[in-house]
């Protein structure tokens, strides 16, 4: 009878570390491989940059985008000037369906809604932000899913922006430091 119990008990632990290995750890700091990566044109990034902290509750994250100057006479394309998607520092909540932030910007400050969801060993971003332009209310929605590599040294992060002016798909692959 003792030895069964151990059995489960060992059973028990084991399934729970599994368990827990499932659950995938993003911290850290991501620096993106250009040449591995499908970069829609309209971005115009040059590099970039995240640093991820992460909990069991909460996910941080800053990111710092280098841009490359938009072509003679070009409106700048979507994802590049004040709503980059993902520029700036956001933490979002593993726990909570949404949270609401605001990001500053030239004309003021507008507000992000913030939605994380963990599918497995995908984690599921969504930023959306809704703001007054020149041709009425604008909304702009972020979508990513990020995955890791089995060694936990490459991510791959698959980014869909929508707008005004259509949607910008890419699939951003970063190496850690």
């Amino acid at each position: 009878m003792r030895k069964a119990a151990f059995i489960l008990a060992a059973i028990a632990l084991a399934s729970a570390a599994a368990f827990a290995q499932k659950t995938p750890n993003f911290s850290g700091t991501w620096t993106l491989d250009k040449e591995r990566s499908e970069i829609n044109d309209r971005s115009r990034i040059e590099a970039m940059t995240m640093t991820v902290g992460q909990t069991a509750d909460t996910l941080e994250i800053a990111t710092e985008t280098k841009r490359m100057a938009p072509e003679a006479g070009g409106r700048g394309g979507m994802g590049g000037g004040r709503f980059s998607g993902a520029d700036g520092k956001f933490a979002y909540s593993l726990k909570e369906r949404e949270t609401t932030t605001e990001q500053a910007t030239p004309r003021g400050p507008v507000p992000v809604t913030l939605s994380a969801k963990l599918d497995g060993a995908t984690l599921k971003l969504t930023q959306k932000r809704t703001f007054s332009g020149q041709m009425g209310e604008i909304t702009a929605t972020s979508k990513e899913e990020w995955s890791l590599s089995a060694d936990g040294k490459t991510l791959t992060v698959k980014r869909s922006l929508e707008g005004p002016m259509g949607t910008n798909t890419s699939t951003l692959v970063f190496t850690k430091q």
